[in-house]
């Protein structure tokens, strides 16, 4: 009876989120069965769980490694999921559960900067270039063009041939890209937490629909949608969360075009310090890697977020951050050559002596 439930809870579940997207459904297959400690447990004496099937209680011994092994011991898991995989054999997920560290209070932040040309640049220099999966993507692209341009002039049992090959490297893509996701956001992890440090990584929802306006080549607009920097952020949250490393979410507005070394942007409105990778400021001269740059400035906003006396980068950031001449030599108190309409200062609160000499203003 409890199968039955389960089973036709999934059925309205997928039906139910088919008629939310206008789709229609044309069959239910069953790919994976989701178990509870009712019809569930698990034996560590002989590394075995019990399962309810349609033809009742059966026992499977589990073939896992020391990883595994260590895992499940002394453990007590209410909960599982069975898993059908494409070639017919089947995976047992074990949930276990636990409880997150205490997140690290530190004032150091690690600013991330998140693109295309480099997938992830730190503020302490660590980069990952994109060159990697730029390279796997187009491959897979054109193998794909070639085989569908084949379908298209072959027979019945040629285009069946093609469908099967389309899914099984859609299948190879899909696992490259979480591999590399996992491999950078460990490493982000654990440099974080070897710092003592938070992380402070922009906040990208909604890039897609604001980049799909623009006009763009067939293969950039391709490449820019089959970017998966969510499941990359995804990544860093859940590791952060078990590593005990705070994670924040900042806005990425102006970050690419301000100088971190002297906080100005361009005067000039469509124009940008940015070239590219290359990054020249036209203020003070600082020169240097773009995406150095912009996780820089996303360190010092993250900074102002988690600061413990409070956030005092408290306003939107809608026309860049600007250090204005003279303030380095007030100590205590803003030395303002004049006011403009519409501008909102604020004054920080416990700095640290570092910061006590970046004053900043923010201006719209």
């Amino acid at each position: 009876m409890v199968c039955r439930v389960i089973w036709l809870n999934r059925v309205a579940g997928s039906r139910k989120v088919a008629k939310q997207k206008n789709r229609l459904v044309k069959a239910f297959k069953v790919g994976f069965v989701t178990y509870d400690a009712r019809i569930f447990s698990f034996r560590e004496k002989d590394w075995t769980v019990s399962l309810t099937t349609v033809d009742g209680r059966e026992r499977f011994e589990l073939a896992i490694g020391n990883y595994q092994i260590g895992a499940l011991k002394g453990s007590n898991p209410k909960s599982a999921t069975l898993v059908k995989r494409q070639d017919g054999s089947y995976y047992l997920q074990i949930c276990l559960e636990s409880e997150p560290p205490s997140p690290q209070e530190s004032e150091n932040v690690l600013g991330v900067d998140l693109g295309r040309t480099d997938i992830a640049h730190t503020s302490e220099g660590q980069t990952w270039e994109g060159k990697s999966i730029n390279k796997v993507r187009d491959h897979y692209a054109n193998l794909r063009a070639k085989l569908q341009h084949k379908a298209s002039k072959g027979t019945r049992s040629t285009r069946r041939r093609v469908r099967g090959l389309l899914q099984w490297l859609s299948g190879r893509e899909r696992r490259f890209q979480s591999w590399l996701n996992h491999n950078i956001s460990k490493s982000l992890v654990q440099t974080a937490k070897s710092k003592q440090a938070s992380i402070a990584i922009e906040d990208l929802t909604g890039i897609r629909e604001r980049t799909n306006q623009q006009a763009r080549t067939k293969t950039e607009r391709r490449r820019s949608n089959s970017w998966a920097f969510h499941q990359l952020r995804l990544f860093i949250d859940y590791k952060a969360l078990g590593a005990g490393v705070k994670v924040v979410m900042v806005n990425p507005r102006y970050t690419s075009q301000t100088c971190h070394q002297c906080l100005h942007i361009h005067p000039v409105t469509g124009k940008s310090y940015r070239k590219g990778k290359r990054f020249v400021c036209g203020h003070c001269g600082w020169h240097g890697d773009a995406d150095l740059n912009g996780a820089k400035n996303i360190k010092t906003i993250g900074s102002s977020v988690i600061w413990p006396g409070g956030s005092w980068l408290s306003c939107e950031i809608a026309g860049g951050l600007l250090k204005l001449p003279g303030l380095m030599d007030a100590p205590a108190l803003y030395r303002l050559s004049g006011t403009a309409p519409g501008r909102r200062y604020s004054i920080p609160n416990g700095l640290s002596p570092e910061m006590k000499r970046l004053k900043l203003v923010i201006w719209k």
